[in-house]
């Protein structure tokens, strides 16, 4: 039951008995302020075996000293496989040294922001640690962005330059020639001959496969190899300089650019790597989300940095090619949605494969939320437990909870959706009333705030919108959440997707919980209709899997919310034969509402 249902009353009653569950000092009445009561009940609840303070192995020092150390003490071991190619250290070092000097002879100076519109690939690494060794500013852009979100990006954060592959370079073209009063000064583009290129030792190659570039474009190997030098580059030390503007998926209003250092990026890492997330001698990352994304710069970018292990880049996700890169290179660890386990332990070879290296696959409810069954069926085919990797925001670097080590008895799966477990260490994370600010205790639904050493410094150029987010230095989310009696945390979706039925609040990702665990739906996205008489009624639109017959599949899924959810919760059901979907991946529930308004 929701706190919001059942009267006043009720809810007196339920918030009586959550606290007293939580201990005497936790009553109502105890005086023990909130946030207090929430470290205790953390601190108690913690998991055996994971420690409570962030774990800065070489000390609290810039992602760049990070990559040169690696590369002075094994230079020629493993830092990224790409497909059939394997970039050092000490390539890895040098070339990103190299695109460092070259920014300065192009005339980029260090805190100007340089845009990077690329796919996954090795030149991406290359590209964002020469960024940090210069002191230009990193500005992602996904590869799937189209005309009008890369030319707000890039007006927006004002970049200096751009680095895209020969296959974007057309948007990249036309984007300068209808606005050639941009700030755009340069535009360097590379290819995916350049991967090998890089991965070769001493490679000499000069040439470039890009044909046609206009003047003011540069084909990016022939310039590194003019900048490359045998001495390596002097590194700065500024932790707090502006290191990238990560822009926000844009749910209210267009995309903002949050400003990051470099210091954001080490505490995540260290507030992860080898704390939930498992690092030893033997640990292989791979990673297959955009690195143009926060959550992909983290595990695709950062983690592997800071730790001194090789990470698998994946171009994009396939199961394949999943199977085939855990095989080669016996990674241990990933993140993928909970989509793409389905995926997974649906593909033929999933039996077959070796998979005995991998201990820590982790996945994200963005879409399908992980059930017990889809965990239940995972075990059935492989010993590792699947597990909630992290939830968090761009504006706090993502990666902001654990659930590592609470899996016992399905624990994390046996309560409401989403469980996103506890903050990292050194994060703290409550839950107050969207109006007053007020600190709300165990059982009371909310908004979540959250308070982070990673927390962005600001919406670049926009001070207003910086301080609408935050609340005596705590940012909030616009997300609903509660905490548990035990201090655990659990997601409930945003704010503005809340619907209200006579007064009753329905959390759409309750419903599309309960939908995605339905073998027949391949996926869901839960929005409002209006109506007269009950103020809001539930709509889910469900793409169902190719196999289903709709005359029988639509009357079963709403027997089976009927047997799942108050009647009050139950949706009208629309089937779509393809789930529209955000840049990002997850349901555009504004093409979704679009297609309400039009029925």
């Amino acid at each position: 039951m929701h706190a919001t249902t059942g009267g006043a009353d009720a809810r007196a009653a339920q918030v009586e008995a959550v606290q007293a569950q939580a201990g005497p000092a936790a009553a109502a009445g105890s005086g023990e302020p909130v946030e207090d009561m929430l470290d205790r009940l953390r601190q108690a609840h913690w998991p055996d075996g994971i420690p409570r303070h962030p774990r800065h192995v070489l000390g609290e020092i810039p992602l760049t000293h990070h990559l040169r150390h690696w590369a002075t003490v094994k230079p020629h071991e493993p830092a990224v496989f790409f497909e059939d190619t394997t970039t050092s250290w000490h390539q890895l070092d040098r070339l990103s040294d190299a695109f460092a000097r070259w920014l300065s002879h192009l005339g980029v100076a260090p805190g100007e922001r340089v845009a990077v519109f690329l796919p996954n690939c090795p030149q991406f690494h290359w590209v964002f640690y020469g960024l940090l060794k210069h002191g230009a500013v990193h500005v992602p852009i996904s590869p799937m962005a189209k005309g009008f979100e890369l030319r707000h990006q890039v007006t927006d954060s004002g970049a200096v330059a751009i680095v895209c592959t020969d296959a974007l370079l057309p948007l990249v073209r036309r984007l300068r020639a209808q606005h050639p009063d941009l700030a755009l000064r340069r535009c360097l583009v590379t290819c995916a001959a350049d991967a090998a290129r890089g991965a070769a030792a001493g490679a000499a190659d000069a040439g470039s496969d890009i044909e046609a570039l206009e003047p003011d474009a540069l084909a990016l190997w022939p310039g590194l190899l003019d900048h490359a030098d045998t001495t390596p580059l002097p590194l700065a030390a500024d932790l707090d300089a502006v290191a990238a503007l990560n822009y926000t998926g844009g749910t209210t209003g267009l995309p903002k650019g949050c400003i990051h250092t470099q210091r954001d990026m080490v505490y995540t890492a260290a507030a992860n790597c080898g704390v939930s997330i498992e690092v030893g001698p033997d640990t292989v990352f791979l990673n297959s989300f955009l690195q143009a994304w926060i959550a992909g710069e983290n595990g695709g970018l950062i983690f592997h940095v800071f730790c001194g292990r090789p990470l698998v880049l994946l171009a994009r996700w396939g199961a394949a090619q999943v199977l085939r890169a855990i095989e080669r290179h016996r990674v241990t660890t990933f993140v993928m949605t909970v989509d793409s386990a389905v995926e997974l332990m649906d593909h033929p070879a999933f039996a077959q494969a070796d998979l005995r290296s991998l201990r820590q696959p982790r996945v994200v409810s963005f879409m399908r939320k992980l059930s017990l069954e889809i965990r239940q069926r995972w075990r059935a085919l492989h010993p590792a437990t699947l597990v909630e990797a992290a939830w968090g925001m761009t504006e706090t670097h993502t990666s902001n909870t654990f659930t590592t080590g609470m899996q016992a008895g399905d624990f994390d799966l046996r309560a409401r959706p989403v469980f996103i477990g506890l903050p990292v260490p050194g994060t703290r994370l409550k839950v107050c009333d969207f109006d007053t600010g007020a600190d709300l205790p165990p059982g009371h639904e909310g908004e979540l705030c959250i308070h982070t050493p990673a927390l962005f410094k600001g919406y670049w150029n926009q001070p207003e919108a910086t301080a609408a987010s935050l609340r005596g230095g705590w940012f909030r989310t616009g997300d609903i959440g509660m905490t548990s009696p035990t201090g655990h945390v659990h997601y409930l979706g945003r704010r503005k997707e809340m619907i209200k039925v006579n007064g009753m609040s329905v959390f759409p990702m309750e419903i599309e919980s309960v939908l995605g665990q339905h073998p027949a739906v391949a996926s869901v996205g839960v929005l409002a209709r209006p109506d007269e008489r009950k103020g809001e009624v539930p709509v889910a639109f469900v793409c169902l899997q190719p196999q289903a017959d709709p005359a029988q599949a639509l009357p079963a899924l709403t027997a089976w919310c009927r047997d799942a959810l108050s009647s009050y919760k139950v949706p009208e059901l629309r089937q779509v034969d393809a789930m529209p979907r955000t840049p990002s991946g997850k349901v555009d529930k504004k093409a979704l509402q679009g297609l309400l308004e039009a029925a």
